[in-house]
């Protein structure tokens, strides 16, 4: 099947030589325009920030980048990908490599359910390779049946510590009827985590499950190790010195953060409490990272301000 390409770089606004840093720092530019958080127009704003986090995911992944990269001169010319000839076609593509799977729902495109998501295990009996780390609601490998899929679902910060529902649609042969799956997302869950669907992998007696491997939404504002969130606060050097009383966003609204005078970048301050859900309900914490701004000093009025300091730190 072949799907429309996507160029990530201009989703992104970034050259193909863009750096990592640079990178960076124009997702969050970008993603903090669209967050639905904070758009006016929730709806525009909720797809336009998918598109962002797709692009940022595979760019900000020096391996995916690395394929992205490998499509070539075609890129340019609007036309249609075929994931399993490795180029483009102008129509009539073949399947993937993972069977006649299409999904929707999951937060991907189908650019990238194709090229980066979606696969088949190999094996069939309906088992896993995997192991019963992670899984939920895990059994044993059967004997004998279909084949086993995986596919990425893109989870937000918010709905992982939550806990939501969401409606996956699921076709499973070329030109068979589009099947709507409802599945939960349990508060709590963390990234990597697989959440099996009996049943609806490959077909055979008995058919395969599916495996939804849960990624979590870039953000904006949020690292994420673990259960733990970090934000970094960028101070100004007068704010460092004086100390000062800052707004910190969190996943449950914002909260007032005293900085006392004398502060070093890299100085990290624990919010007990305010990081992602874990599975036994218990929270992770949030870790607020000072980053001190210095700005240079590019006008004659600005060098004689920081020589003026300068005398008074002999």
């Amino acid at each position: 099947m072949a799907v429309e390409f996507k160029d990530y770089y201009k989703i992104l606004g970034v050259e193909r030589t863009v750096s990592a840093q640079e990178l960076k720092k124009a997702f969050r530019k970008l993603a903090r325009k669209y967050h639905p958080d904070t758009a006016k127009n929730k709806k525009e704003a909720e797809a336009k920030f998918k598109e962002i986090n797709e692009a940022y995911e595979v760019l900000s992944d020096p391996k995916k980048r690395e394929r992205y990269d490998t499509l070539g001169a075609d890129w340019e010319h609007g036309a249609q990908f075929n994931p399993r000839g490795g180029g483009f076609s102008y129509g009539g593509g073949q399947p993937f490599e993972g069977g006649s799977f299409e999904f929707g729902g999951t937060g991907f495109s189908d650019f990238f359910e194709q090229f980066f998501g979606s696969a088949r295990r190999p094996g069939g009996g309906g088992g896993s390779r995997f192991g019963g780390h992670g899984f939920e609601g895990y059994e044993q490998p059967h004997a004998r049946g279909g084949a086993d899929v995986e596919a990425d679902i893109l989870v937000s910060l918010e709905e992982a510590t939550e806990g939501t529902t969401r409606e996956l649609s699921l076709r499973r042969q070329d030109g068979a009827k589009k099947e709507t799956l409802k599945i939960k997302i349990p508060a709590g869950v963390f990234e990597g985590q697989k959440i099996r669907v009996p049943g609806k992998g490959g077909e055979g007696t008995p058919p395969g499950d599916l495996y939804l491997n849960i990624r979590f939404q870039n953000h904006p504002d949020f690292q994420v190790k673990g259960h733990d969130v970090f934000y970094d606060l960028e101070l100004q050097p007068w704010e460092a010195a004086l100390g000062a009383r800052k707004t910190i966003p969190t996943l449950k609204g914002r909260v007032a953060l005293t900085v006392p005078p004398g502060l070093v970048s890299g100085k990290q301050f624990r919010l007990t409490g305010l990081g992602l859900m874990r599975p036994d309900k218990t929270r992770g914490n949030l870790f607020v990272v000072a980053q001190v701004n210095v700005p240079a000093a590019t006008t004659d009025k600005q060098k004689q301000a920081w020589e003026d300091l300068r005398k008074q730190y002999p």
